[in-house]
Order: C-alpha cells, then structure tokens, then sequence
C-alpha cells in the first residue's frame, strides 16, 4: 500500500491529492488507509488533511531515500558545481513583488505580524491594533481583506516589461505561512480558499511568460507560528514534522505545477540547511525536475549557506559590495528605503529618487551582480503611482543605455581610478578592432562639461561616444592627459530636452588598449 503510495507521488505532479481523486493501491488496505478512504467518500475535511500530510510526507520521504542517479549529489561540493544557466546574467534586471495577506494591514511592509506579535503596550503596533481593531482581533482576520479585486496580471507584466526587466520574483509565501496558490499543503490559509479566491501564482506566471520575461518564485522555509514548525524548533530542530510535511512539499508542488526559471529561497536564518533538507530538494531539482536545465537558485537553503552555497549568491538585503565578487551575485533593493511591501504610512521621503536606483543598479551590474527591485502591490492588487513611476523612469533610462547592461560583463576596472562617480562594464562588440567595448556609467554630469577617465589606456583608434546621442555622426572630442593620466573627455553642451537620457549618463569607449 505505501509503497504504490509513494510511487504515484513520485511520478505524478503533487497537484493530483486532491481529496476527490486519491491514488489508493489494488492490495489489501491497512486500517489506517480503509478509515481515510472510507472518511473520504463521507466529504471528511480531517481525512482529507491527513491524507494531504501523509501524500506529501511520502513524496519527501521517497525522494530523500531514492538511490541518486543523476550528476549532482546532496552535498555543496557537488551542487555548487553546477553551471549557472546564462539566462540569468545576461538578464540582468529583474523585479520583485512582496503581495500577501501583510498587503492588508500594510504597515511596516511584510513583517508586520512578527512585530504585531512581539510588542507589548506602549509599543507602537500593540497601540495601533488596540486602537483600531476589536480585541480579539487576529492576524487571520485580515486574510479576508485581502481581496485582489483591481489586480490585473497583464497590466503588472506590461509594466515590469516597459520597466526592462527580463525576469520577476513573486512572493509564493512569506513567513506569515499565507500561500498565493492553489496548494494542497495549506488548508483555508490559501488564496484559492479566503480572500481572492483566485490561483495568483497562476495568474502571474501566465502574464509573465506573456510577456516575454522569466518566472521566478520565492518560497519562505519557514513560517514565524507554524505550530508543526515551533515543534521542531522545540525538538532543538531534531525532528522534520513541518519540513516533511509541509515545506519541502510546497516546493515540489510549485515546481512541478508553475516550472518556475528562478527559485528564491529566504526565511532560512534559524534552522540548518540539514533540517530544510535543502540538498536533497537541490538534488531532486537539478537532476529530476521538469524545470533541470534551465532553473536558477539563489543561496539562501540554510542559516550558513548565505554568500557561500547555492546557484548565485544574495548575502543579505541590499547587498551592494562594490567591488567585483568572485561568483554570481544578486543586488535584491527596493523603491522604498527600508520596507519590503505597501506601506499606508509611507511617504515621499521613503521611497528613492530614481538617481539612486540608477545609480545602485549601474554599480551592481559594474561588480558582476544582477539588481532586483522590489515593489509592493496594495490589498487590491494595484501597484501605486509612485512604484509605478520609479518603474517607467527606469525603463526608459534602460532603453536608451540597455546596451551597457544586459548581457554585458565586468571590466578588469570596476571603479575609475580618477572620478569615483564612474562604474564601468564591457560587452563583446563589432564596433571596436579589440572585440570590446568599454562602457563608462557616469552618475553625474561633469563640472563644466570635462571629465577625466583614468581607467581606459587609449589607442591611436580610440572612438568615444554618448549612447542615445549624435553629434552628426562624430565622436565625443577628448584629450590624453600627460604622465598616463587618462583621457579628458569634453561633454558636448546639449540643451535639457535634448538629452538622450536623465539620471546617469553612459560614454562607449571602442578600441581601448586595456580591454
């Protein structure tokens, strides 16, 4: 019985457990199995829980003993190994969405139930919801208010599509434990079954793929009070009950139901990549998966795998090094200062200029990472002026000077060794007799219109130009300064609606003799 069990799990998508479509065996039952089938039949929601729990702890259970047959193997040194798919650095770009039930109460951003739950009186969130909501109010009778009603997923894809990215991370759960899909390991804690009543993982990875950009699905390992969850967390994380029965499956699930490009983990910073049985998930998903090939993970699996194991590395929220990293990075940012999700208390102060974005992402892309910007839908599913602006701005810098970034790579300077406020890159090309061409983000106009590179060494050939502007066909005019001091390059005096963009400026530099 349990054996024909696992096997049907093994081979078929996790999306089959549905109570009305139970795969029993053609043996003899045990008792336990004819009680579920029998309660089952009767339209019992506890059997149709526990058989849920059972399907998914067999799946996982079949999957960490299974004999390993493919190339990798559940250690780092193997997984690490791993090519990266170059899908994902020659995206570069890419947008995040934090959207859940936290979109309700909308204060503090994603985070709010934990520090809803740890204040005390006088704290402000223990004031707050004493104030303005009945006593026995709980974080659960917001999920009802979470409603989607204006959320349209075409007018979000268009919209991360004019903004140039080329992939998107959706929130599939965050540490609250709500999930924005139609699962089987989340009973009334779903968006198919309170709040939206709509498959929103679904909806997005339709709208996405639409338009042409990659899917990716960030997953929490763990969820703040998961009573299976505090159990193990009680057992000193000696026992699995929430990570057999209920996040590993999740993300079996959403593999094989949405085949996501991208999976971000996060919620990793308690427990050990041993309890999350992330290896062998990383193992499944490399070697057996429908999405093997082409599937990229970030390093977030266990709380000491962040900036060492995994796909490409995140580090931590924000991460902007500066200086050029010895693997694949990610920059994961957001419009707002301090925030991940909508905020009814937020105001302009706490979202950046767009200089700031621009320039976080031309500094990013210099050090060979890709910048992940995050914007925070409300309740009902409308993503706000103000996000969408920052959004616009950025595409349109980005259509102008794309060709600096995407699929671009680090130059052996990251930095100009002469004015700080200018990050390079460099990208296989035609137009230059050295194969390559230098890119030069500068971030801020130069006084009186004189900049001085100090990186690039100048050939006899040396052509310097401004993307999105022509003087004619010439090149911009420049003088090599003596000593080896670099080149002095004149900014031509264009008037303000002439520029070819705002924000930053890029100069390509073609047959540079240190490429």
């Amino acid at each position: 019985m349990l054996f024909d069990i696992i096997i049907s799990s093994r081979i078929a998508s996790i999306s089959l457990f549905r109570w009305d479509s139970v795969p029993f065996c053609r043996h003899n039952m045990c008792y336990l199995c004819r009680q579920l089938r029998d309660q089952l039949k009767r339209g019992c929601l506890g059997a149709r829980n526990m058989w849920i729990a059972l399907a998914g702890t067999l799946m996982v259970i079949y999957n960490t003993l299974a004999p390993i047959t493919g190339q990798y193997t559940p250690t780092w040194d193997s997984l690490d190994s791993r090519p990266l798919p170059t899908w994902y650095d020659e995206s570069k770009i890419g947008i995040f969405v934090h959207w859940g039930v936290f979109s309700v109460p909308a204060l503090h951003g994603s985070n709010f139930w934990k520090f809803w739950h740890d204040s005390k009186p006088g704290d402000f969130y223990y004031e707050f919801m004493k104030k303005n909501y009945r006593e026995d109010w709980t974080y659960a009778d917001f999920a009802s208010q979470f409603t989607a009603e204006l959320f349209d997923p075409k007018q979000w894809a268009d919209l991360f599509e004019d903004a140039g990215a080329k992939y998107v991370v959706l929130i599939t759960k965050h540490h609250e434990g709500f999930c924005n899909w139609n699962t089987n390991y989340s009973f009334n804690w779903n968006a198919m079954q309170v709040g939206p009543k709509r498959d929103l993982v679904a909806e997005v990875s339709k709208a996405v793929r639409g338009a042409g950009l990659h899917l990716g699905l960030y997953h929490s390992l763990y969820e703040w009070f998961n009573p299976l969850y505090l159990l193990d967390k009680g057992s000193g994380y000696r026992s699995q009950l929430f990570v057999k029965g209920k996040t590993i499956p999740e993300l079996y699930e959403l593999v094989n139901t949405y085949r996501p490009d991208l999976i971000w983990s996060d919620g990793n910073n308690e427990a050990s990549d041993d309890y999350f049985d992330s290896k062998e998930f990383l193992t499944w998903l490399y070697n057996d998966s429908p999405v093997k090939d082409q599937v990229v993970v970030n390093d977030r699996w266990g709380n000491t795998t962040n900036c060492k194991h995994g796909g490409y590395l995140t580090c931590d929220d924000r991460y902007n090094p500066k200086v050029l990293q010895a693997r694949k990075w990610e920059n994961c940012d957001s419009v707002q200062k301090t925030a991940w999700g909508y905020r009814r208390d937020d105001d302009l102060r706490d979202y950046k200029p767009i200089h700031d974005i621009i320039s976080t992402m031309a500094q990013t892309i210099s050090c060979g990472g890709n910048y992940l910007l995050n914007v925070g839908p409300t309740h009902d599913g409308r993503i706000l002026p103000i996000f969408e602006e920052r959004l616009r701005q950025m595409g349109a810098w980005l259509k102008v000077n794309g060709e600096a970034i995407y699929a671009s790579s680090p130059w052996r300077y990251q930095n100009d060794t002469v004015s700080g406020n200018v990050w390079y890159t460099k990208k296989k090309s035609n137009s230059s007799i050295t194969g390559y061409s230098i890119y030069a983000f500068v971030l801020d106009w130069p006084l009186n219109n004189k900049l001085t590179l100090g990186a690039p060494i100048a050939t006899p050939a040396i052509e310097i130009t401004m993307l999105g502007y022509s003087q004619n066909g010439k090149n911009l005019q420049y003088d090599l300064r003596k000593n080896d001091l670099g080149i002095m390059v004149y900014f031509p005096y264009i008037p303000p609606n002439e520029l070819p963009s705002f924000y930053a400026w890029v100069l390509k530099l073609d047959n540079v003799a240190n490429v």
